[in-house]
């Protein structure tokens, strides 16, 4: 997630996505030795050590979707079969119409081939895609981690969003570094110039690192997407109930931002237990795991907002998640990722993290936002009220087991423990509402929202 900018200390926006290593068949990627925090906001990326592609078993299945596979992927087919979105697919609305506006830093430049594989690879059309980078672009450097796991973030990002909703077109918006300003300046170019009816935001930082005025200009730029009814989404974390102290060095109890913004629907994370060929659902959990764990609590900057009132959950202040998505890497996403590299084009890995579901969410706004022929701005006063309806076993899978308590270690080595949130009935600070039945989600939530 992407840190704000300060004159003397900036934080980097670390991508959300998870990227996991397969087999020892790939050489090591130089630079990537997990999520790191750099000068200026970071993606929501976690990045082992080494990456390898999936390996395919036939023409059709990647070894990662068999019953023997210890660690478990799921193509574009499986996800839209295990929540539900196929069907709406099958109906005719695909998103088109609508634009899809994705905020990201740096760029790369083999966007366009690795996307095309995606599409070759899974079935799909290729979409209308526009890169924009309002304030110029830095010369990609492949030998740089930080460009590097950004990339990472901009395919998972892009091929992810086009996945759910394959009509729509899609504007990735560029900040020409990941430093708070820049990413600032993305955002605000994207709402000011009304580019589409949802952006998707797969980074963050903690509350209190973000330096006041960023803070604030970021809601103010919220503030005027909301009036413009764009509906906004973010990544809500892969640490569980921590964020990494300011300096990088720990971590500490915290939520993220931009998702615990009230005006922003945060996204948390599940471990999605489906059949990895055909779809099928058959639960979830919050994930937790040695890759990461679904960000959730409370923030210290925003109170509670009216929609939240009636949950007995929550104090005074916003909670997060408001909703959940698949973003554990054992049972992550194949994509399509070449590291900027020309001659890396072709290969695909798994992907995980929060960062998967943000742009998914972003889908799943575009095809209602087709089927409603409007946009739907701001959707979390209509998810909440879904929640505390009878309706609500009909549009979300309640997540009732697991919670978000972070392991890790510090700079010195050090075990740290953060104590985070148990998932229950109804909404959670580690999972929110849930993951979405798509296709009875989008006419429930449809008369909830903006007109």
């Amino acid at each position: 997630m992407p840190l704000p900018a300060h004159p003397l200390r900036t934080l980097a926006a670390v991508p959300v996505a998870v990227v996991l290593a397969l087999a020892a068949l790939a050489a090591p990627a130089a630079g990537h030795t997990g999520a790191t925090l750099s000068r200026g906001v970071s993606p929501k990326v976690v990045v082992t050590p080494h990456f390898t592609k999936a390996v395919r078993a036939s023409e059709t299945t990647f070894t990662c979707q068999l019953p023997t596979a210890s660690v478990v992927c799921y193509s574009p087919r499986a996800i839209r079969t295990a929540y539900d979105i196929q069907s709406v697919l099958n109906s005719g609305v695909t998103g088109a119409g609508r634009t899809i506006v994705i905020i990201d830093a740096f760029g790369y430049p083999t966007l366009r081939q690795d996307l095309h594989v995606f599409d070759q690879t899974f079935g799909l059309p290729d979409p209308h895609l526009r890169m924009i980078a309002p304030d110029g672009t830095v010369p990609f450097d492949p030998t740089n981690a930080n460009q590097v796991g950004w990339s990472g973030e901009i395919a998972l990002d892009v091929e992810w969003a086009h996945a759910v909703a394959p009509g729509a077109q899609i504007d990735l918006v560029i900040a020409r570094t990941n430093n708070d300003a820049d990413i600032l300046s993305a955002t605000k170019y994207a709402v000011d110039n009304n580019l589409g009816a949802v952006i998707s935001q797969s980074f963050g930082e903690a509350e209190t690192c973000e330096v006041p005025s960023i803070f604030r200009a970021t809601h103010n730029v919220f503030n005027r997407a909301a009036g413009r009814g764009i509906t906004l989404l973010a990544s809500s974390g892969d640490q569980g109930s921590a964020q990494p102290t300011c300096d990088g060095s720990s971590y500490f109890l915290s939520a993220s931002t931009p998702a615990s913004d009230p005006l922003v629907t945060a996204v948390g994370g599940t471990h999605l237990n489906a059949d990895p060929v055909n779809g099928t659902y058959h639960g979830e959990h919050v994930w937790n795991n040695r890759f990461g764990a679904s960000g959730g609590g409370f923030s210290t900057a925003f109170d509670k907002p009216s929609y939240q009132y009636g949950l007995r959950a929550i104090g005074r202040h916003r909670g997060v998640p408001d909703v959940s998505y698949n973003g554990d890497v054992n049972g992550g996403v194949l994509t399509a990722w070449s590291q900027g590299v020309p001659g890396n084009v072709g290969q695909i890995y798994i992907f995980g993290g929060t960062s998967a579901g943000s742009p998914q969410w972003a889908g799943i706004v575009a095809l209602a936002s087709q089927q409603a022929n409007r946009r739907l701005g701001q959707i979390n006063p209509g998810i909440y009220q879904l929640g505390h309806s009878s309706s609500y076993r009909w549009a979300f899978h309640d997540v009732t087991s697991g919670d978000n308590t972070f392991v890790g270690t510090d700079s010195s080595g050090h075990q740290v423990v953060v104590t985070g949130y148990y998932a229950g009935r109804g909404w959670d600070a580690s999972t929110g509402w849930g993951s979405p039945d798509v296709a009875h989600l989008i006419p429930l939530l449809i008369p909830l929202t903006y007109r």
